[in-house]
């Protein structure tokens, strides 16, 4: 078991250049899976709680990039992830030419222009409540995957004794607010297949008993 604190988690998504908070299709490649199980639920500080910690460092870059599921990419690695999930398209670009929807594109403005912002605060900017538009953790969940938009936090919600309670409530922003445009388009230059390849490499160094197959898979 290598990660017993946020700085161990840091340090192995910096070392891997990817690391799946969850276990997946490759064994043993996740924090789920390096973590004691006594660190888990216990009402202390554990890996629920290092999330906000993880994305805050600007070490690593953390966001739902794995088949939906969330994940850190060290700042190494994210710009050829960027290119290659993003075809080498800005968002703007990618909306003008028809390959993403007017709803990705409303999520994606509100947060650009406002981040870092609190989910809530994104879902009532764009009109999604209980009478309202549908389909909110989609939409997110795509910008995520395809590198536009990053977890910035996780903020605790106070009472009114200022004591925190619940679940952390993600904030969001885009990388090019927090890194640059220029860091996170620095692998532009490549073709998006380049960076697929370079990513594949990355991937097959680190995890040498992984099926080429479930390398690939992973990728998306």
């Amino acid at each position: 078991m290598r990660i017993k604190s946020a700085e161990d988690m840091i340090s192995l998504a910096e070392e891997w250049g990817f690391l799946p908070f969850f276990a997946n299709n490759i064994k043993g490649f996740s924090v789920e899976e390096n973590t004691p199980p006594s660190l888990w639920f216990t009402g202390l500080e554990g890996p629920w709680e290092w999330k906000g910690p993880a994305a805050q460092s600007r070490r690593c870059v953390y966001g739902k990039f794995f088949g939906g599921k969330a994940g850190m990419v060290s700042l190494e690695m994210f710009p050829d992830l960027a290119n290659y999930r993003r075809c080498g398209y800005d968002f703007d670009s990618r909306y003008e030419d028809g390959l993403a929807s007017h709803k990705d594109m409303e999520v994606y403005d509100v947060i650009s222009r406002n981040g870092p912002i609190l989910s809530k605060d994104v879902k009532k900017i764009c009109g999604y409540r209980k009478d309202g538009k549908k389909g909110f953790e989609t939409v997110i969940t795509r910008l995520q995957s395809q590198t536009y938009i990053i977890t910035n936090d996780f903020v605790y919600m106070k009472d009114k004794h200022g004591s925190t309670y619940g679940w952390g409530v993600a904030e969001y922003n885009t990388p090019e607010n927090i890194f640059g445009y220029d860091a996170v388009t620095s692998a532009y230059s490549r073709e998006p297949e380049e960076s697929k390849e370079i990513i594949f490499r990355r991937l097959r160094k680190i995890l040498p008993d992984a099926d080429e197959k479930e390398i690939i898979k992973f990728i998306g």
